[in-house]
């Protein structure tokens, strides 16, 4: 029987050409991954910037409008320094650095990381006024949802109860009125749409809220009008009566008002105040 004989293991000269040329062309190659590797592993142990230079490099950046820059160059001083005073610090720009990118979600997360690790310091106000523009800077309209006016409302409220000496509270007073009046036309706009549908009794639920709850807002005057109509097209003569009476006192000479009482003439009746929830609401608006 003839047997296969097995290959030869011995190489041949060509063959140790091809080896010491492989081996002299991967030789810089091998050399090169050796000094990256010590390059990055020098870098990662090279000691630490100054916080403060760190700090001023951020708030160079912001003079120069490159926010991104601005927010690595903060946050680094806070992975590199943490618990210092240039680390609060930087916190505080960074979140005010992200609000001037317009990444509100950011802005909104550091500026909570702040007033959660520094609630008593003095920049506590500025982090809570940051945390109040970026929710407002994201109102939308009435036919909108408004969890987020909801947000920016609760937000200023806390700058002008919490901080009301602090250079914040005028700009939030104005914004609490703003996204108060922004929730009454909320509910204005919800009330209109109900009473055009004739369902009476949700339309009057949505119009005594901007009485009862924002009664200081400007929308109060045609909500008050909205209670005559939707009260007299159920029969509820009295309650009708009652919010013209309270139009009437607090607006005389509204478009309303004249409205209002048409509508009560018709019926064969006048403004009268019964007294009640919508006449306390009102009253208070004055007081």
């Amino acid at each position: 029987m003839q047997t296969i004989a097995p290959r030869s293991t011995v190489r041949s000269p060509a063959w140790r050409t091809v080896v010491i040329v492989a081996t002299i062309l991967s030789g810089p190659m091998i050399l090169s991954a050796c000094n990256k590797s010590v390059e990055g592993t020098l870098a990662a142990y090279e000691d630490d910037a100054p916080a403060g230079v760190l700090y001023n490099r951020g708030l160079g950046y912001m003079n120069a409008g490159k926010y991104g820059d601005a927010i690595k160059s903060f946050d680094e001083v806070d992975r590199q320094h943490p618990y210092s005073e240039y680390a609060r610090k930087s916190l505080v720009m960074s979140a005010f650095a992200s609000y001037r990118r317009r990444d509100y979600d950011t802005a909104i997360n550091t500026a909570n990381r702040y007033l959660t690790l520094y609630p008593g310091n003095d920049d506590a106000a500025y982090a809570q006024y940051i945390l109040g523009q970026s929710y407002f800077a994201q109102v939308k309209d009435v036919t909108r949802d408004q969890a987020t006016t909801r947000k920016a409302l609760s937000a200023m409220e806390e700058i002008t109860t919490r901080y009301p000496e602090s250079e914040y509270a005028a700009d939030a007073r104005k914004k609490v009125i703003a996204t108060r009046d922004q929730l009454a036309g909320k509910e204005m706009q919800v009330g209109r749409y109900y009473l055009e549908r004739r369902e009476y009794v949700a339309a009057i639920n949505r119009f005594n809220v901007v009485v009862t709850e924002y009664p200081e807002t400007r929308h109060v005057e045609e909500s008050l009008e909205r209670l005559v109509e939707a009260n007299l097209a159920m029969g509820l003569v009295r309650e009708a009566q009652t919010a013209a009476a309270v139009l009437g006192h607090n607006f005389p000479n509204s478009t309303w008002y004249k409205d209002a009482y048409e509508l009560l003439e018709k019926r064969g009746v006048k403004p009268e105040d019964f007294g009640g929830e919508i006449s306390e609401a009102v009253a208070s608006r004055t007081s």
